[in-house]
């Protein structure tokens, strides 16, 4: 049976931002550890700035407008309704363009990038490059979420917006962007459905944490290893919990927005290539769509999913498995990980593009719409023809 998508536009009902100022104005703040502020986590002055900004300053109904300009559907597939954006190219022949975010970001990531990809022409480029795009939330997270539906894996996701793409949108060929998450999605559905495949460009490289993995390893990886077990231990205490115990923190974050904003707002300060001042490149305006969009739609539980079945699953890449289609590949210095060529030579078999950038984070769609734009651009040309 075919699936016709439903058009949606997001309107949060006027109670519910009426119960978020209530809330904000009783947050009960902890107190400063000693030390350099942002020392332990979040620092109680920037958030205390926050906090007043989102209860008296913020519009979140701006927000909804500028999500809201863009055409959004919803279909059912595998069991819950998935929200998505369809941005048709403008070209001759644009190439369909599957957009997979990851956590915590949400689709207001890519709502600077997405003219970029479909309409290259208005910023300089050429028409032939148009991408038609297609962002879905993520299932488990934001409009793709509603209270006790099944939860999702990278695995899941992927098959589902293999469907999404194939047999409810009519793309039997596409390609696929992604960081976080979306790298793992990207690359599962170049492993798991190849035959639709185009080519897959990342902006994370998803490759498995273990040292132990890759054998003999030269200088270069020697150093991204020594990189990484400093993240192992500083840096991954937000995996550990929601990996392992998801429903328990959900209760706070689900129940307090300063608890959220303050769990969400660290993640785009200490990935980002700010230098410590995460609104040198992100307005309180753009972390607050993004957060707002989790508390509203009450998916913070959810979206831990994918990070449980993680830990409690192998790899979404087998071992001895391999990622045969076109790769392309762009690494930003401030990215949480920045494995060497070496290492992903082993899983990725064609990697037609690697390119390593002097600025910028993990959320490069973000931070750099124009660089990371160009770079998948320049990376799907030669596959546009099949």
């Amino acid at each position: 049976m075919s699936i016709t998508p439903k058009p949606f536009a997001l309107a949060v009902p006027d109670q519910e931002i009426a119960d978020l100022r209530d809330r904000l104005r009783l947050t009960r703040f902890p107190d400063q550890a000693p030390g350099e502020p942002w020392a332990y986590g979040t620092d109680l002055g920037w958030m205390r700035d926050l906090v007043a900004y989102w209860r008296d300053g913020f519009d979140w109904r701006a927000q909804e407008a500028r999500l809201n300009a863009f055409p959004q559907f919803t279909a059912p597939l595998s069991g819950i309704d998935v929200h998505f954006l369809h941005v048709p190219g403008k070209g001759d022949k644009p190439l369909p363009l599957l957009l997979s975010h990851g956590w915590p970001g949400s689709v207001f990531e890519f709502l600077d990038i997405i003219p970029r990809l479909t309409d290259p022409a208005r910023f300089g480029g050429d028409p032939a490059d148009a991408f038609t795009v297609v962002a879905p939330s993520l299932p488990g997270f934001g409009l793709s979420f509603k209270p006790g539906q099944a939860r999702f894996g990278a695995e899941e996701i992927a098959d589902c917006f293999a469907e999404l793409m194939t047999g409810v949108l009519g793309y039997d060929r596409f390609g696929a962007q992604g960081g976080d998450w979306g790298s793992f999605i990207s690359s599962r559905l170049a492993y798991a459905h190849p035959e639709h495949v185009a080519g897959i460009h990342l902006n994370l490289m998803p490759l498995p944490r273990d040292p132990a993995a890759f054998a003999d390893p030269n200088a270069e990886e020697k150093r991204y290893f020594e990189e990484m077990a400093v993240f192992m231990k500083e840096e991954t205490g937000y995996q550990s919990i929601q990996g392992t115990r998801p429903q328990t923190l959900a209760y706070g974050l689900t129940d307090s927005p300063a608890g959220l904003a303050a769990w969400i707002a660290e993640k785009f300060r200490i990935w980002s290539d700010c230098g410590g001042d995460v609104e040198s490149v992100f307005t309180k305006d753009e972390l607050l769509a993004n957060i707002g969009l989790y508390w509203f739609t009450g998916a913070i539980g959810s979206s831990f999913w994918p990070y449980y079945s993680r830990m409690h699953r192998p790899w979404p890449i087998p071992p001895g498995g391999t990622v045969d289609v076109p790769m392309g590949y762009c690494e930003f210095p401030r990215e949480i990980l920045r494995p060497p060529r070496s290492l992903a030579e082993r899983t990725y078999k064609d990697i037609r593009r690697w390119s390593v950038m002097d600025h910028g984070g993990h959320f490069a769609a973000m931070e750099h719409p124009d660089e990371l734009a160009h770079e998948v651009r320049e990376f799907f040309r030669p596959l546009r023809a099949g």
